[in-house]
């Protein structure tokens, strides 16, 4: 089973993702900020990261970039109403990250979700 870090900051959206990620099979463990993520993240692997980009205490670009310093394999998907940001090449998130914009459909986060741990 592959396991998914999930780190968002609204309440509601973490909710409908880990249910959603969850009943397609994945084990996900949740976070509502990217520096209590990433301290999990140095206590055990994961095979993606997803992660908002805009949160309190540590925002998703930085999270993935120190993911990736942990484990290179790690695979980063960010999900965001701002996929400008992280599309930007000064923004230091990881090259290969896969970007979801905000408003997006459960189906299509599972598919995208999918593909990703597909290519590993």
């Amino acid at each position: 089973m592959h396991k998914i870090l999930l780190a968002e900051d609204d309440n509601d959206m973490r909710r409908f993702l880990v249910k959603a990620l969850e009943g397609a099979g994945f084990a996900v463990t949740s976070y509502d900020n990217g520096l209590a993520a990433y301290h999990r993240l140095r206590e055990e692997p994961f095979q993606l990261l997803l992660t908002d980009i805009v949160m309190p205490e540590m925002d998703g670009i930085e999270l993935a970039r120190r993911a990736t310093e942990i484990d290179p394999d790690i695979k980063i998907m960010f999900i965001t109403g701002f996929a400008a940001v992280a599309l930007n090449p000064d923004s230091q998130a990881p090259k290969d990250a896969k970007v979801l914009s905000k408003p997006f459909h459960l189906r299509d986060l599972v598919q995208e979700v999918q593909k990703v741990l597909a290519a590993a």
